[in-house]
């Protein structure tokens, strides 16, 4: 018999979202990949494994992988909520982030990361302030993470300038070179707080090291008027012209994009981190996903931060993926369950240009999450992706692993001590925020 470090065993295991699911599935796994899948029985036969992790009612699915999130803001959550995006952001959150620490941002990022995981989500796209704090406390959870320094024109509590924080990138871009869990991404925040020279700045940066670029873009109708009123053209025209469109790019929201926008982004092979529940929260409006799939767009699905969703449930975001548009366009077929599933796993993991990530195949890195189907609320299971989008929720989840190493073991956080994490935070933000 073949040896496996691991064999996780479970009722049904969906390898992917358009994969036929195999009942009473099973993977085997070694040296963190995928060595083996398909039926418990055939699985059993061929490997021998130093532990064998048996879930009688467990759906064994591919890792969730939240495509935009700024991890910290859990602790602002709450903070300032049923406000339009730039009141909120300029009269309640950069005052609040004016008082950041790296202690606070670590707390805040292992807080979203033990929320995440719970959640089912094994990596996540990260933009925020003192990333390198945030990058230490993803390597010591043992998360998947895309971590970018947010590039603004005007000083923040990390850096005193664009320049600084790009200076910062580059730093960071050395110390995790080759790190199996960390990725270093250039991230210019916004069209409208960065001056053309530093977007350009940002690109040949990435252009230097091979870097994802990383930005919101056309969040709001505001900002469409606001670009247009300094450049003459719309947010995603106004990079295109800098040279920031092509396939490295992951555009988060797109909310404010016409058609002509749509075809630009397509032709340029940009990817989309959609954020529906905080578009919808902060009343930015709803992206035009439905067209966007049409048009060849690769979308993946990210929660944005706790403090303008409020949470980081990648289970409810795609539930929200999938309903916001049949009910915008009163069209029950748009969007549906396996596009959805998709977009936070095969999707996101194209969009960060990961072929190795997003699905349960050999040779694949071992991360997944396997959801206990023993809930009233989970029963009958007729289609086991449909269950997931529609009816599972983040408390149904009750492993999780990374690299085949594991982050939650029935129910139980593996790297994050969670009594005395919530003693530290509740400790550290009186007065603090």
């Amino acid at each position: 018999m073949d040896a496996a470090h691991l064999i996780v065993t479970g009722e049904i295991l969906v390898s992917a979202p358009d994969a036929e699911p195999i009942q009473d599935g099973a993977v085997a796994i070694r040296d963190g990949a995928f060595i083996a899948v398909g039926n418990r029985r055939d699985i059993l036969s061929r490997y021998e494994a130093e532990r064998i992790l048996e879930r009688p009612s467990g759906l064994i699915i591919p890792g969730l992988i939240n495509a935009h999130t700024h991890a910290a803001m859990t602790i602002f959550r709450g903070l300032a909520d049923d406000l339009p995006l730039k009141s909120w952001l300029e009269e309640h959150i950069f005052p609040a982030e004016a008082r950041l620490t790296p202690e606070l941002v670590t707390l805040g990022t292992e807080l979203a990361c033990a929320e995440m995981i719970r959640c089912g989500t094994t990596g996540f796209v990260d933009m925020y302030l003192f990333e390198s704090a945030v990058s230490q406390v993803v390597d010591r959870v043992g998360m998947r993470g895309w971590l970018g320094e947010g590039i603004f024109d005007f000083p923040t509590p990390a850096f005193p300038s664009g320049e600084a924080a790009l200076k910062e990138t580059e730093r960071l871009i050395s110390v995790w070179k080759g790190h199996p869990l960390i990725t270093i991404t250039v991230d210019p925040h916004t069209p409208y707080t960065c001056a053309p020279g530093l977007l350009e700045g940002c690109r040949n940066l990435a252009d230097r090291h091979n870097a994802l670029l990383v930005t919101h873009l056309a969040e709001t109708w505001w900002e469409d008027g606001e670009i247009r009123r300094r450049h003459g053209v719309s947010p995603t025209a106004h990079l295109d012209r800098l040279g920031l469109l092509s396939d490295r790019l992951l555009a988060t929201h797109c909310v404010a994009v016409g058609p002509e926008d749509v075809e630009l982004m397509a032709r340029r092979g940009v990817n989309v981190a959609h954020c529906p529940e905080s578009n919808l929260k902060l009343g930015s409006g709803v992206a035009p996903v439905p067209e966007m799939l049409r048009a060849g767009i690769q979308v993946a699905l990210g929660t944005d931060g706790a403090a303008s969703n409020n949470d980081l449930d990648l289970m409810s975001e795609m539930d929200s993926a999938a309903k916001i548009p049949k009910g915008v366009h009163r069209d029950p077929t748009l969007v549906s369950a396996r596009d959805a599933f998709g977009m936070a796993t095969t999707g996101a993991a194209a969009a960060l240009h990961r072929g190795d990530l997003g699905c349960i195949r050999p040779g694949m890195r071992a991360d997944l999450a396997v959801i206990d189907l023993a809930q009233v609320h989970l029963r009958p299971c007729y289609d086991p992706v449909s269950l997931v989008v529609y009816a599972a929720r983040s408390g149904d989840v009750q492993d999780v692993l990374v690299e085949g190493g594991s982050l939650l073991d029935d129910r139980r956080l593996v790297t994050i001590d969670e009594k005395a994490l919530l003693a530290r935070l509740e400790k550290a933000i009186k007065g603090a925020v």
